[in-house]
């Protein structure tokens, strides 16, 4: 195996070699993996990288480059050198651990990890997963579910990500009985997968994959069994571990000098300093087995995000939130674009959710949901939020609508005589107070001006005020209007 790995790294992938990237299904030859996968990244080079897309995890960002990137370039060393014979016994994987609020950003940050990289990237929850006899998921389709990430290619998979999330909710609790044996035993199942174990593509129990296995043996004469090997798979664990603080602040407020209290709610900042205190023990206390704490030895602690972080995260330009949203209105033709003063009410009002930066989503839909539904219709071609926007959002929609109209209007006037009207601000305010309806405004406007198209033709002018009294008498205005004109005319010839 680790031969076929230097041959894949070198580019010369022997004949009876599996093609990196190809399967059954597409039958095509892709590079090998070593033009795939960046293993010479620099841990300073990712923590760069990081930084221009993660807001205010420095200590979490630093360690994740540092890691990650040893694993990688480990990697490449080995496939370089060759295993040693003893690899197995010291082949200790940086499997990770990360502690930190709902929303601060974990599975975005590993996520850019594998993409900056080009591994492959699977997601789970261990809530889903469970002991072999109980109702749910088997841990073993986290890694088939890699290989078709990686587009088929079982050697592109075997150095891929795993991310589990809610990893603290199959803690169990010690004295207890029932679900928590399910849990102990969705530790000891992710055990075997974090240490080297090989997982067969065709799950036992699928009685397509057996009928798919049969049918082979007969083409064939032998049976295919294809397998995928964990020993070079990153494993990354998360989850908000609500409670084990207490624990921490608990035993640490048992030591002399240290300045943790036990009593009363800690804020962002000291939470994430007494997590950073954690142990072994306390993981065990938690709920965890021995084991499976032992196979997690780098361990990260994320900062809750306050009112100050979820801004940043809105103004930067990489700000997946942001971005998303303008792409959803440039969807319709609209160019989106927001004030900065904005963005800080946007941040306010997330804070207050306490979902982190999950909030920020949910605070701009509130506000934009109802402009995203009708400015379509309108046609409007961009729009602009503001804090005025944000606290008046029916005034400023009519206000958009009503100067849309307007402007429609003028255009096609324009079209259709080469002049270009303008509107009288009193009149302006006028029509504004008297029609709430576009179309309905539309209508009277092409109605009321609508001999004023060839009317301008006759005056020879390039521009026209339209005032209260081309509204109330349109056609004795533009009498008078032409009258003027061919006066002033026969004056100068």
């Amino acid at each position: 195996m680790d031969q076929q790995y230097k041959n894949y790294f070198q580019g010369i992938p022997k004949a009876e070699a599996e093609p990196v990237g190809s399967s059954e299904s597409d039958g095509n030859r892709r590079p090998p993996i070593a033009d795939k996968i960046d293993f010479h990244l620099k841990p300073e080079e990712l923590e760069k990288y990081l930084n221009d897309y993660i807001v205010d995890q420095p200590e979490a960002v630093e360690v994740l480059a540092t890691k990650i990137c040893t694993h990688f370039n480990r990697m490449r060393l080995e496939i370089e050198e060759g295993t040693p014979s003893d690899a197995t016994l010291g082949n200790i994987k940086a499997n990770i651990l990360m502690i930190g609020p709902t929303g601060v950003g974990k599975t975005y940050l590993i996520k850019l990890i594998a993409n900056r990289i080009g591994v492959p990237f699977v997601k789970g929850d261990a809530t889903k997963f469970s002991e072999t006899g109980y109702v749910g998921g088997d841990v073993e389709d986290l890694v088939r579910e890699l290989v078709h990430e990686a587009g088929g290619s079982i050697a592109l998979a075997e150095y891929g990500i795993i991310y589990i999330d809610e990893i603290d909710k199959i803690a169990s609790v010690p004295g207890n009985w029932g679900p928590d044996v399910s849990r102990s035993g969705v530790q000891r199942n992710l055990l075997k997968l974090m240490e080297e174990t090989e997982v067969d593509l065709k799950v036992p129990h699928d009685l397509a994959s057996q009928m798919e296995a049969v049918m082979q043996t007969q083409r064939t004469g032998k049976a295919e069994r294809r397998k995928v090997n964990t020993r070079n798979i990153l494993f990354v664990v998360s989850g908000a571990f609500d409670g084990l603080s207490e624990r921490i602040a608990k035993r640490l407020a048992g030591k002399h000098g240290i300045g943790f209290k036990s009593d009363g709610p800690l804020n962002g900042k000291q939470l994430a300093e007494v997590l950073r205190q954690v142990t072994t023990r306390d993981l065990m206390d938690f709920g965890f087995e021995s084991e499976f704490i032992g196979r997690l030895p780098v361990s990260v602690v994320l900062n809750e995000l306050n009112e100050n972080s979820l801004h940043r995260i809105l103004s930067n330009h990489t700000s997946a939130v942001i971005r998303t949203k303008k792409r959803e209105f440039r969807a319709y033709g609209i160019e989106l674009d927001f004030e900065d003063e904005a963005l800080r009410i946007i941040a306010k009002q997330a804070a207050l959710e306490k979902t982190g930066a999950r909030g920020l989503l949910s605070a701009i839909e509130r506000i934009l949901v109802k402009f995203e539904k009708r400015l379509p219709t309108v046609g409007v071609k961009s729009l602009t939020v503001s804090s005025r926007l944000i606290e008046q959002p029916q005034d400023v929609m009519r206000e958009i609508v009503f100067q849309h109209t307007l402007e429609k209007f003028t255009y096609e006037f324009h079209l259709n005589s080469g002049v270009q009207l303008t509107f009288q601000p009193e009149l302006r305010q006028q029509l504004f107070d008297q029609y709430t309806d576009e179309t309905e405004l539309s209508k009277v406007l092409q109605e009321t001006l609508k001999d004023y198209v060839y009317g301008v033709k006759l005056m020879g002018v390039s521009e026209l005020e339209v005032n209260a009294e081309m509204m109330k008498d349109p056609a004795g205005v533009l009498d008078l209007l032409i009258k003027v004109a061919y006066e002033n005319r026969a004056k100068k010839a």
